[in-house]
């Protein structure tokens, strides 16, 4: 039985044989499966608190239930208690970046279509009131055309929740560790919201330091979130 192409490679996918198909009901994977096991999920013993993958790290950057880069967050005073808890769908690898690559700097929005059902089980396992993307400034949008995590939220059939404005800075990407961290505050609370009592969920692309998503959180826990968990597609 013939079906769709994959969203990634192009390749022709099967259709999934189902009672749904015998049916008539049309049902069909968005990624081939060569490419869906180019995927490395996330699995095993992870940090507690941003979920790094303890076999992929060494002991001496363990301490305990947490990565060596979590504890010093932990031990920063301004940023303790910030961030909840991040977990991840994939590990950053090759074949990821690439992927991501493709749907957030060349405009591939319907790869959305790609991580739907993997972050609708993820989500469904959390208690929240809202979900709510990482922003883009607005030179950053003009540049995309569209908010990746806004578009993680959506084609994923979540309500998204808009609660915060960022400043226009440079690329995270172009910054060291140390910059990250001592980056002057690059989101401000752009909503009427009351959010006493209220758990947050932050939604973005990718998790590399944590400080991008501890930024978001601390101006959601500075106007009255009781809880801010945070969800990546990649870690």
């Amino acid at each position: 039985m013939k079906g769709d192409h994959c969203l990634i490679c192009h390749a022709e996918v099967e259709a999934i044989l189902s009672w749904n198909t015998l049916l008539g009901i049309k049902e069909v994977s968005k990624v081939c499966r060569e490419c869906k096991e180019n995927f490395a999920p996330i699995t095993g013993e992870v940090c507690e608190m941003c979920g790094r993958p303890f076999a992929f790290l060494e002991a001496e950057y363990r301490l305990g239930n947490l990565c060596f880069d979590c504890k010093r967050w932990e031990e920063d005073e301004h940023w303790s208690g910030s961030l909840d808890r991040n977990r991840s769908l994939y590990r950053y690898t090759d074949f990821t970046k690439d992927v991501l690559a493709q749907f957030k700097f060349r405009g591939d929005y319907v790869l959305a279509e790609i991580f739907s059902e993997d972050l609708r089980q993820a989500l469904q396992a959390l208690q929240y009131d809202y979900v709510v993307p990482i922003p883009l400034s607005e030179e950053r949008l003009y540049e995309r055309g569209f908010n990746q995590a806004e578009a993680i939220i959506t084609t994923a059939g979540f309500e998204s929740t808009q609660l915060l404005s960022r400043v226009h800075t440079e690329k995270q990407s172009k910054k060291s560790r140390s910059d990250r961290i001592h980056l002057q505050q690059v989101f401000k609370f752009d909503s009427d919201l009351n959010l006493n009592s209220k758990t947050i969920v932050l939604i973005d692309d990718i998790y590399t330091t944590g400080s991008t998503l501890r930024h978001a959180a601390k101006i959601l826990r500075e106007n009255g979130a009781a809880k801010v968990y945070s969800f990546t597609l990649a870690r």
